[in-house]
């Protein structure tokens, strides 16, 4: 069990602001906590050259076959999950983005704070989803000394993985068992200690910007549209086809007529329709050119 001192972590710390929280009117409150959520993405953008590591790191993993998987416990458990899981309809992903949760899957619906506290959960996740030199680890965690991080990110680099911290306290446990540390760190809460707030939005923002520019990256993207969404409902077939009529500038007919005839990828419509190739032409472009449409046409 890891040596607990609070009083080291800025997450931790009370906000001189808010002591008198629960004498303030909802407005004044609300106020207040708006001005801190603005520190935020600041805080972000002195890790940037950080974040652009990593996304470098994922994007060269996901070119090699590898993947990218999120580790965290409690909040930051559940951004992970909650980013890989989003990289699926968005990004056509299947296995490439994973997210695990300490105390698993059903901890992302109901709490298990205990499952946080133990190394050997963490390592055994790693070890039991086949983690290897071919992947990157990304371990989440606000106070930057989760032993279930810590645990996964010894095993997974003792195993070659490549690895990511990122917490919100500067000299973080975590950081010292990755490759890469991204410390945002955004003070103390408006809550004492409730780090799913200006701690869990900082987070989040990082994932954002780590998942989005390593698909951007891979040839998921076609200018700023996503072109291999996941057309698994109504509202995004219909996504799809408007996709298509912006990136080529034709009517809708025709994006549905090469929508159906590309087996319903917006991708290879774009590059049947730019190029005049059938869908077989089109697709071997496409994989000839690594998923990108703009070597493509």
């Amino acid at each position: 069990m890891l040596n607990i001192d609070l009083n080291k972590l800025s997450t931790e710390k009370r906000n001189e602001l808010t002591m008198e929280l629960d004498s303030m009117s909802s407005i004044e409150f609300l106020s207040l906590m708006n001005k801190e959520d603005q520190q935020v993405p600041l805080a972000v953008e002195k890790e940037l050259e950080s974040i652009s590591q990593a996304t470098e790191m994922i994007i060269d993993a996901l070119n090699k076959g590898g993947r990218l998987i999120y580790l965290g416990a409690g909040t930051s458990g559940r951004l992970g999950v909650l980013d890989a899981v989003e990289c699926s309809p968005t990004f056509q992903t299947t296995t490439e983005v994973m997210g695990l949760i300490a105390g698993g899957d059903s901890a992302f619906v109901k709490a298990k704070e205990g499952a946080e506290d133990s190394e050997d959960e963490g390592a055994n996740d790693i070890l039991n989803h086949d983690v290897n030199s071919n992947d990157v680890v990304v371990g989440i965690a606000a106070s930057g000394r989760t032993p279930y991080v810590i645990g996964a990110l010894k095993k997974a680099r003792s195993l070659n993985a490549r690895t990511v911290a990122v917490a919100c306290n500067k000299n973080s446990l975590i950081g010292n068992y990755a490759d890469i540390k991204i410390e945002v760190e955004v003070g103390p809460e408006v809550l004492t200690g409730s780090t799913r707030l200006k701690a869990g939005t900082a987070q989040k923002l990082v994932l954002n910007m780590l998942s989005t520019a390593s698909m951007v990256g891979i040839g998921k993207t076609y200018k700023n549209l996503m072109v291999d969404l996941k057309p698994s409902n109504l509202k995004l077939v219909e996504r799809a086809k408007k996709i298509i009529m912006e990136a080529t500038g034709c009517p809708y007919e025709i994006a549905e007529e090469k929508f159906i005839e590309s087996g319903q990828s917006s991708k290879i419509a774009i590059v049947m329709i730019l190029t005049g190739l059938n869908r077989e032409e089109a697709l071997h472009k496409l994989e000839k050119n690594n998923g990108f449409i703009k070597k493509s046409i």
